[in-house]
């Protein structure tokens, strides 16, 4: 079973690697693999967190720390954990035929970190603007497909690689709005706590009052 899954992972492999050669994914897609390496890309990054921080409200600023942690936890997780379990070799350092556009790189090939870190953040940011999803969601699988194309990763690489991350995101997710709606439950139960004890000082004073009066009343 698994001689025919890494045959067909071959066969895809030399399709999208060779078989979809053309001179625009050749000029493209080396730069857009490694996107978050680049100094436009940092700054793009950059933007966009601090744009929702400032301008999306504590919701902006919420999904803007959660992105960070999210992908810096799977970036982690995925790279210091996963691969050293499969030790996956490359496909640019066995086989010879390939063609290489980029570094091959010095880690092991299973999964794609590049596949787990875009599709943490696509999915984070989907969840944030779920009307644009569309955006982030195109632009994960567009930069698995590079890894692929470029001849450093295979495909399952990147399939797991998206799958991880979708599962770390999602249920960093999950988490955080079951959170949230633990904090809004206490925050309204105090509420309603200090409405009560404020409706009943009145009371409180009216009758210390009037038992005050009647003791006078009694006195004179």
């Amino acid at each position: 079973m698994l001689d025919v899954l890494h045959a067909a992972d071959l066969r895809i492999l030399r399709l999208l690697n060779g078989g979809l050669e053309n001179p625009l994914f050749d000029a493209v897609l080396p730069g857009l693999t490694d996107w978050a390496e680049t100094p436009l890309g940092l700054a793009c990054a950059a933007a966009l967190i601090a744009w929702m921080a400032v301008a999306g409200g504590a919701a902006g600023r919420r999904t803007a720390v959660l992105l960070l942690l999210v992908v810096a936890f799977a970036d982690w997780l995925n790279s210091e954990v996963v691969k050293s379990f499969f030790e996956r070799p490359r496909p640019c350092r066995t086989l010879d035929d390939l063609r290489v556009l980029v570094g091959c790189g010095r880690g092991s090939s299973f999964p794609s970190s590049h596949a787990v870190n875009n599709a943490a953040l696509a999915t984070v940011l989907a969840g944030h603007f779920p009307r644009r999803a569309w955006a982030p969601i195109g632009f994960a699988a567009l930069v698995a497909f590079s890894r692929v194309y470029v001849g450093v990763h295979y495909p399952s690489d990147v399939l797991a690689g998206a799958a991880l991350g979708v599962g770390l995101a999602g249920g960093a997710m999950a988490l955080s709005a079951w959170l949230s709606r633990g904090a809004s439950v206490v925050r309204a139960r105090r509420s309603a706590a200090d409405t009560a004890v404020g409706a009943s000082s009145p009371s409180r004073a009216s009758s210390s009052l009037a038992a005050w009066r009647q003791w006078l009343g009694a006195r004179g």
